[in-house]
């Protein structure tokens, strides 16, 4: 008995011992030891979906102890990144879902559905690198001459590709304070598939048997993707969420994940339903608002983020571009930058492409939530990291002068010699070749030969400029002249790309005036840079898939020449371009 009660002591003493320790550790650092995280939780959710609060809640929330069942593993898991080096891929968009979306449901695109840099970031590029990279940046150079696939004049492009020095193995992002601001107005609870404002229009076609993620309503969709979003998150950073309608709600303050009961913030977001109008202007402005107190905050240690999941289908409020491009903007000089995820197969690309061409910006269009949750696996951590701004490259020739950009979402700001990028975010590279890491040049020839004199200069994130010098000696060549399979990819897709725009446009304005299409392309003329229409309304409606006879004809012709490009890049991936032209030029109503 004696001998138990010593046990029973020196145990006694032991926990005594501990429990010093760990207020030693707070008394000393001002802040609990990670182990504290694993104890006490908080559910400091405060919307109930009636009005702003619980009825006996404040932003305490309410505690519980022990780890919360069903947590994923992953928001405490380190890092885990390959060996090899990374890439990097501009702003803007990250998919062409949109479109594809569009088309298997049977309506016609918008011509901004479909944006050269989301089709690139879809596939890997040789980037041209002869050399080894050991700065943050070094841009890449290569020349090629290729006959248009109608007019079968030449074309003469330049290649930059986004290389990095960085190794995945080194590369780790800050700390995340991440604000999600959810749309819940009543479009998002309209059928993912379905056009919501078709119903105030002459367009609404029947309900037909679907996929399972088709049948869910995209307020179901977006509140998925949130949650996958959500297990991406270590227990340093700091999670807010905000939802809005006609109004604005904070749903959840921003506080740190690891003092979070996040299973508990899960189920409130999975319960969430839709109502209301949409002021997507209210929406930003509260999300901006959480980062007040933050502003002190060391931005070499953490980075900010807004996540702004909607349908981008404003009716109040400020539903002009200038008012969101305004807000994202001036975030973006605080270095709080976004991210736009489009849900449903309307959601407004012509909206979110203007907004997201802002400084440290891009956009995702979710085909599905599995499909979104998988893509996040690999990508949030790129997503969430802009590391090179303020790309400017100067091209000085007298023999050339830049005729388009492609791969870019600032394309439109290019002039005769300068190409500007606002953002490149980090990208996979893997086998010598990296996600969306081109830009391409279409350059128009003035003189007989030139030499090109490329300036290229950009910042980091802390603002520290970086330059780069090369000259290049262009001589004439043989058509179909291509130094790699790199810019050989980029020329395909982007003519791909031209004649999907051109179809757009000329079936859209032969639907509304009712007249015949008349193609702007032709073997003549050959493949013409596309023409941005602008759709003057944002409440989308839809128009039926149509593809005229004239359209058929060039599509089926463009396919023989995509797929011998296809087959001598040697990128089986590229057979889904190939089988929607098919598809179009066999398509009947």
């Amino acid at each position: 008995m004696e001998n138990q009660n010593k046990k029973l002591l020196f145990v006694l003493i032991l926990i005594v011992l501990f429990v010093g320790l760990i207020h030693s550790i707070i008394a000393q650092t001002g802040s609990p030891p990670v182990s504290k995280y694993i104890g006490e939780k908080i559910d400091d959710w405060i919307y109930n979906g009636k009005d702003d609060f619980r009825e006996s809640s404040n932003f305490a929330g309410t505690k519980s102890f022990g780890t919360s069942a069903g947590i994923s593993s992953s928001i405490n898991a380190p890092l885990s990144l390959s060996k090899e080096s990374i890439g990097f891929s501009t702003g803007g968009a990250k998919d062409i879902n949109n479109f594809r979306e569009n088309i298997e449901n049977n309506y016609l695109p918008i011509s901004s559905d479909i944006t050269y840099e989301g089709l690139f970031y879809d596939y890997y590029f040789n980037t041209g690198q002869t050399e080894e990279c050991n700065d943050l940046f070094c841009p890449s150079y290569s020349y090629a001459i290729s006959k248009d696939s109608f007019s079968k004049k030449d074309d003469y492009y330049l290649s930059v590709g986004l290389n990095s020095g960085i190794k995945e193995s080194d590369f780790e992002r800050k700390k995340l304070n991440l604000v999600v601001v959810l749309d819940i107005s009543g479009s998002m609870g309209s059928p993912f598939n379905r056009y919501y404002y078709d119903q105030f229009g002459q367009n609404s076609k029947p309900t037909e048997e679907e996929e399972e993620d088709y049948q869910k309503s995209k307020m179901q969709i977006a509140s998925e993707s949130v949650v996958s979003l959500l297990d991406h998150l270590q227990d340093d950073d700091r999670f807010g969420m905000v939802l809005f309608e006609s109004s604005a709600h904070l749903a959840k303050p921003l506080n740190l994940v690891g003092e979070t009961d996040m299973q508990e913030i899960k189920n409130h977001i999975l319960e969430i339903s839709s109502k209301g109008g949409t002021q997507m202007s209210e929406g930003m402005k509260m999300g901006t608002e959480q980062y007040d107190e933050l502003m002190d905050l060391d931005s070499d240690e953490y980075e900010n983020r807004i996540i702004f999941l909607t349908d981008a289908m404003p009716n109040i409020g400020i539903t002009s571009k200038e008012g969101l491009l305004g807000m994202t903007g001036e975030n973006s000089e605080n270095k709080i930058y976004t991210t736009f995820i489009g849900i449903g197969v309307d959601f407004n690309t012509e909206l979110i492409e203007h907004i997201t061409k802002i400084r440290g910006a891009n956009y995702y269009s979710v085909h599905s939530a599995k499909e979104f949750q998988t893509r996040m696996d690999d990508e949030f951590e790129y997503m969430v990291t802009p590391l090179v701004f303020n790309l400017q490259l100067n091209l000085e020739a007298e023999g050339y002068e830049i005729q388009k950009v492609y791969g870019s979402p600032e394309a439109n700001e290019a002039t005769g010699q300068i190409m500007k990028v606002n953002t490149l975010f980090p990208s996979k590279s893997t086998e010598n070749e990296t996600r969306g890491g081109l830009v391409l040049l279409k350059l128009k020839k003035t003189s007989p030969d030139a030499v090109l004199k490329l300036k290229t200069s950009y910042e980091d994130r802390n603002g520290r400029m970086g330059t780069n010098e090369a000259v290049i000696q262009l001589e004439e060549k043989n058509s179909d002249f291509f130094e790699n399979t790199g810019i050989r990819k980029g020329i395909l897709l982007s003519r791909y790309a031209d004649i999907m725009k051109n179809w757009i446009n000329d079936e859209r304005k032969s639907a509304m005036k009712k007249e015949p299409v008349m193609p702007c392309i032709d073997r003549e003329i050959g493949i013409i840079v596309p023409i941005e229409p602008q759709l003057g309304e944002w409440e989308r409606q839809s128009i039926s898939l149509r593809v005229s006879q004239e359209y058929k004809d060039l599509f089926d012709e463009f396919s023989v020449y995509f797929e011998k490009e296809m087959n001598a890049i040697g990128d089986e991936s590229l057979s889904k371009e190939l089988l929607l032209l098919k598809t179009l030029a066999d398509y009947t109503q």
